[in-house]
């Protein structure tokens, strides 16, 4: 008898094939995704599909009986209000971050996670999902197609196929008989051209074939949770204990001696001879980024590792752990005081922005870290799963805030108050921003205001939207008054 493999013991192939239900919610999302969604740019087309799946798959679960948890619906709402972004900012930069997180909040609804490598697992499981299900939905649609009593979805799905062309022929038909119902055909729907062909059967496919993925791994989820089980032997406290003092202590030094350089601020880059800002903000500041994120890892280690049998274990986890997590916070806020005279002397970017909102969110985990510590539950065993929970979750609400705070309105806003306090501002560079930007920008004086909404509303007229490509920034933008034809020669 062969040993089982890795797949057969935690995520088995299924005995019965793909039912009625899972085929029509994979045709429903691929059908919503052909017509509705433009993958170059954030649209309502995106909200579209994210609820279509919802429902779909919210349908299948029904059909077979099966109930998701709080957390799993939980991370399935956050999916859909990061697709909903799209909907309403249209900084193409900002989409692109929400729309990978939403897939792995998404694989995390369907699959669920407790542990940390069955969090892992969860959150990228749907492209995974989608290869194990070929056959499964093959074996499926043959099943349906030889039963006499399960024809029924085939035949609708062949009477839908109907349906549309005999749109199709007398729609053509009404749109040549009169002008006015052909533009109102053209709004309606997408393009058909060869190009835009290829693309609606390409994304027919392959969000279909997703959905697929995604049906199948809601019904059929691993159990990637029991591979993390057990963490091995604990060592003894001195094993553990004197690795974690040296590098307190290493801290310790390095907060000592660099606290000055860290908070210091204007007065210390104005002290210091061939000092700048950049050099000031810049300096070390991604090694800092690094030994942030060693740190954590030190810290799962060593929480997996320790032993805590009696008083004095748990005072030596508290003590030792607990004063490394506290100066690597000192690191995150000295790193956010060094971005932030960054800013005020250069002012913000996107790159600026993110990088601050990263070192938020590495502070909200140290401070999760420690406590976590008091009540002494190890990292990535499963009573200690709700601080894995909670720092993938913090990283997905500090995404949906940097959206709600309208990141390009706000870096126009925040260069715009630097210019009335130092008459210094990088025009061009507030040109590049998004549509989202463009309200802030009314409060440049003329011309200004005009060479920074050139190159927007330049590229707001060279892209219309079809009622699937609503959104709100855009719409907002073009609603505003237009700049003057004034030559810009510098900013």
């Amino acid at each position: 008898m062969s040993r089982p493999t890795f797949f057969s013991r935690y995520w088995p192939q299924p005995e019965t094939p793909a039912g009625g239900a899972a085929l029509a919610a994979s045709v429903a999302v691929g059908v919503t995704a052909g017509a509705a969604l433009t993958v170059s740019r954030p649209g309502l087309g995106w909200l579209l599909l994210g609820l279509v799946a919802a429902g779909g798959i919210a349908f299948v679960l029904r059909a077979e009986g099966v109930r998701l948890s709080r957390s799993r619906i939980l991370w399935g709402l956050a999916a859909i209000a990061l697709l909903a972004v799209g909907t309403v900012r249209s900084a193409g930069w900002l989409f692109a971050l929400c729309v990978p997180v939403a897939l792995a909040c998404g694989g995390l609804a369907l699959a669920g996670g407790r542990t940390t490598r069955g969090l892992f697992a969860g959150a990228y499981a749907i492209p995974f999902a989608a290869l194990r299900s070929v056959f499964w939905w093959v074996e499926g649609f043959d099943r349906i197609r030889k039963r006499q009593d399960g024809s029924r979805p085939v035949r609708l799905l062949a009477a839908a196929g109907v349906g549309v062309a005999l749109l199709v022929v007398f729609g053509a038909l009404f749109a040549s008989a009169d002008p006015t119902f052909a533009k109102i055909l053209e709004a309606a729907l997408p393009d058909v051209d060869g190009a835009g062909l290829v693309g609606t059967v390409a994304r027919v496919v392959v969000f279909g074939w997703g959905a697929v993925g995604a049906v199948y791994l809601a019904t059929r989820p691993p159990t990637f949770d029991r591979v993390a089980e057990g963490g091995g032997t604990p060592v003894r406290r001195l094993e553990w204990l004197v690795p974690i003092v040296l590098l307190d202590l290493l801290f310790a030094a390095f907060v000592a001696v660099q606290f000055g350089n860290w908070f210091g601020g204007d007065r210390y880059v104005q002290e210091t001879d061939g000092l700048t800002y950049a050099e000031y903000a810049r300096g070390g500041f991604w090694q800092l980024t690094v030994v942030t994120i060693l740190t954590l890892g030190v810290l799962a280690v060593a929480a997996r590792k320790a032993p805590r049998c009696d008083g004095g274990d748990r005072a030596a986890m508290r003590i030792g752990l607990g004063l490394l997590a506290g100066l690597a916070l000192v690191v995150v806020i000295s790193a956010l005081a060094r971005m932030n005279a960054y800013e005020q002397a250069y002012g913000l970017t996107r790159l600026r922005l993110l990088v601050a909102a990263c070192e938020i969110w590495f502070g909200l985990i140290f401070l999760m870290v420690l406590a976590n510590g008091v009540r002494l539950r190890p990292l990535g065993r499963r009573k200690g799963g709700w601080l894995q929970k909670a720092a993938f979750g913090t990283g997905v609400a500090m995404l949906l805030l940097l959206a709600a705070l309208n990141p390009d309105g706000m870096i126009a806003d925040r260069n715009i108050d630097r210019y009335e306090a130092t008459k210094r501002i990088d025009v061009y560079y507030l040109g590049e921003l998004s549509a989202d930007a463009v309200p802030a920008l009314d409060r440049l004086p003329e011309p200004l205001r005009s060479c920074a909404l050139r190159d927007i509303k330049r590229r707001m007229n060279l892209e219309h939207d079809a009622w699937y490509e609503f959104n709100w920034g855009r719409q907002a933008a073009r609603d505003h008054r237009p700049g003057s034809n004034t030559y810009c020669t510098g900013s």
